[in-house]
């Protein structure tokens, strides 16, 4: 059977380093206005904002790379990252980039052995960290660092870097945030005499271009755009992240591709929550933005839901990033009365006419989700990336000329210069039919060059096929259509197998929130001992809504396991229905927003063991008082297949895999997208002018 592919227009690829480019944009976009940042919120209220011009992060940049090679940082030499999304963080990506040292990021949140052993991992001589890490979903809300830092050095107050733990590291440098965490009494960095104060690398964003410091910098060798430029840790949502290495070819081009793919132009003004230090921050986000001149808005260090929709609301911006759980959050704090003590109702109710585009990445958008955030944000272009670190990260993506229910149940078709392919798990050089389930696999200029350190682990999953194509294996469970529409249906791992059955944990999550009073569910398989895996579903419901226990009668606005059943049973089918239901106020996540399932599975353990047996009853059959159902009974957006007609308990008998082509396909980029709508007058003058004031930068503390 020949393979099927697709043959669309596509921009040629980018075959400059990362700061050649930049050049070009600096160049062409020097007074557009590149970053705004703001510090967390004091009171909801008072916040610290940093403007960059695209000059004015030139500069910066030029600058802060002066100042590293002063430190001994050369080309090769991996730097270390732990930050916020920050001014100071965009400037750094950029002064690294310059040198040709590579980037490492890493996630704040970290511990001090999971600092340990990502430095000693990959023999890092500088990391540069904030003195309070900002937490993420905890507006204002930080952790010191000193506990932290004692552990890793043996003297702090010593006049150099000793440490036993990491032997490498020779200098830390501190960007001094405590004064917007007082409470997290970080000692004045005099005190600490081993680290370097951020500062002394780079006394103010306020820069002229006449000064010496902001030179262009010419690194110690020549850049290759096909050398490693950046090493990613996978986002953790397994127990083992690795470090992916990434070149300046790779995340490049992801970055203009996705940008391009979006509809993105150098009047847009993006909010973007996801953390620099994930793939979603820094190439969906900054590298999209800076291939095309458009502004990038960091509403606050970490993830924070009202200074989100407050950056949205200043700006008037015309895009807006986040995971599913982002946009929950956001939605639940519009519901709130609170609300409109921060954000004006003339201002929220504007949201529509200038919010249009945006990128939903982690998973697919239910329908009733991408419903919500039509009615109540705009967003009526957002788009739905779907990869992985290792392939830069996004390989799929849907357009906003897409169908409404391929922008929900699908994350889109290939990206350009990408082929994708669906092959069987157990045998992944077959490729199975257009419209079965198998392993989605990637290939082309974006596949990562392995895991730092780890050829074992790089050989399982970065494999050459016998024409010499690189595929990088992403262990998703996947189908295909003959469009070339691409469904992810879960976790191959996440898969439930009970009583040798296969049950899709997405397809029972995508039904569940559907139900009026489910706020977000997460489904995963829990140890049985007659069966090996029954079904678990944590359930986050909606604020108010009351838990009743299983004997009680559910009413109108309360939930309990029985209700969660029935939902399932009318709408998939019994043998779908979870045996234990949790209910729990917030998953454990990483960072960037994904839910750990791992973490899930071994809580579901705890809680079962110290439950009493759960006594056999009958569940009562449903009452008029029991939480009202949906008139529309269709399948809901899922990644998964439709939902079954009728109730029948008896599973659907198994497809016939005979007679379609075996789904690989070749890229497929769609028609040019009408360019949108500039946004509001006001929003642009109040950009252009800030672009003017102190060489395109300035620090302002806004009380609104």
């Amino acid at each position: 059977m020949a393979d099927v592919e697709f043959f669309f227009p596509q921009p040629p690829l980018l075959q400059q380093t990362i700061p050649k480019h930049f050049n070009s944009i600096v160049a062409e976009f020097g007074d557009h206005m590149a970053v705004v940042a703001r510090g967390p919120s004091i009171g909801w209220h008072d916040h610290r904002e940093t403007l960059l011009t695209y000059e004015a992060l030139d500069m910066a940049s030029n600058s802060l790379a002066h100042s590293l090679r002063s430190l001994g940082v050369k080309k090769g030499d991996r730097v270390a990252v732990s930050l916020g999304n920050s001014a100071e963080y965009a400037a750094l990506t950029y002064a690294i980039f310059k040198l040709g040292a590579i980037l490492v990021p890493l996630n704040p949140g970290f511990n001090a052995k999971q600092v340990a052993a990502a430095l000693n991992h990959l023999g890092v001589r500088i990391l540069i960290m904030g003195a309070v890490t900002d937490l993420a979903y905890k507006p204002s809300r930080g952790r010191s660092n000193l506990p932290l830092l004692q552990e890793l050095i043996a003297d702090p107050d010593s006049e150099k870097i000793q440490s036993e733990q990491i032997p490498t590291l020779e200098q830390v440098v501190i960007v001094d945030n405590s004064s917007e965490h007082p409470e997290c009494a970080f000692p004045p960095l005099h005190v600490l005499r081993c680290f370097t104060r951020f500062g002394e690398l780079l006394p103010s964003f306020n820069l002229k271009r006449s000064s010496p410091s902001v030179w262009p910098v010419v690194p110690d060798e020549p850049l290759s755009a096909d050398e490693t430029i950046n090493i990613q840790f996978t986002s953790g949502t397994t127990s083992h992240p690795k470090a992916a290495m990434l070149s300046h070819t790779s995340i490049l081009n992801n970055g203009h591709l996705i940008a391009h793919r979006m509809g993105m132009t150098r009047d847009d003004a993006i909010v973007c929550p996801p953390p620099l230090f994930h793939c979603f921050g820094s190439v969906l986000g900054f590298m999209a933005t800076a291939t095309t001149g458009a502004a990038i808005l960091f509403p606050s260090p970490a993830f924070d839901p009202l200074a989100s929709l407050r950056m949205v609301a200043d700006y008037q911006a015309t895009g807006l990033y986040g995971v599913t759980t982002m946009f929950i959050a956001m939605l639940e704090l519009l519901a709130s009365e609170e609300t409109a003590e921060y954000i004006s109702p003339i201002a929220l109710s504007m949201f529509p006419s200038h919010l249009r585009k945006g990128i939903a990445a982690g998973s697919s958008v239910p329908e009733s989700l991408m419903r919500r955030l039509y009615e109540t944000l705009g967003l009526r272009e957002l788009v739905i990336c779907y990869g992985m670190t290792e392939t830069s990260p996004v390989s799929c993506m849907t357009t906003p000329k897409d169908p409404f229910l391929e922008r929900t149940r699908s994350v889109g078709q290939a990206m350009p210069h990408t082929r994708v392919k669906v092959v069987d798990p157990s045998d992944r050089s077959r490729v199975v039919a257009v419209g079965e389930r198998g392993e989605l696999a990637a290939a082309g200029y974006l596949v990562m060059q392995g895991y730092y350190g780890d050829e074992e682990r790089t050989r399982e999953v970065r494999v050459p096929d016998e024409d010499g194509t690189v595929w990088m294996y992403s262990g998703d469970e996947a189908t295909m259509d003959a469009e070339g529409y691409v469904q992810i249906t879960g976790r191959i791992k996440d898969l439930i197998i009970r009583g040798g059955e296969n049950i899709h944990p997405l397809e029972i999550e995508n039904w569940l929130l559907q139900h009026p009073l489910i706020s977000d569910a997460s489904v995963v398989g829990v140890p049985d001992e007659k069966l090996g895996e029954s079904i678990g579903a944590f359930i986050i419901p909606h604020k108010g809504v009351k838990i009743l226990g299983d004997k009680e009668k559910a009413g109108l606005n309360s939930l309990n396991k029985h209700v969660i059943g029935d939902w399932v049973r009318t709408h998939l089918s019994a043998h779908l229905v979870p045996k234990h239901v949790f209910w729990v106020d917030e998953y454990p996540k990483t960072a960037s927003g994904k839910i750990q399932k791992f973490k899930l599975r071994e809580m579901a353990k705890e809680l079962i063991a110290l439950a009493p047996p759960p006594m056999e009853t009958k569940a009562p059959p449903p009452t008029k008082t029991q939480a009202p159902l949906p008139t529309e009974t269709r399948a809901p957006p899922s990644t998964k297949t439709k939902a079954p007609p009728s109730t029948k308990t008896k599973a659907p008998p198994p497809e016939k895999t005979k007679a379609p082509p075996p789904t690989e396909t070749q890229a497929p980029l769609p028609t040019k997208t009408k360019k949108g709508k500039k946004p509001p007058q006001k929003s642009n003058r109040r950009i252009k002018d800030n672009a003017r004031e102190n060489n395109g930068s300035r620090t302002i503390l806004r009380r609104d």
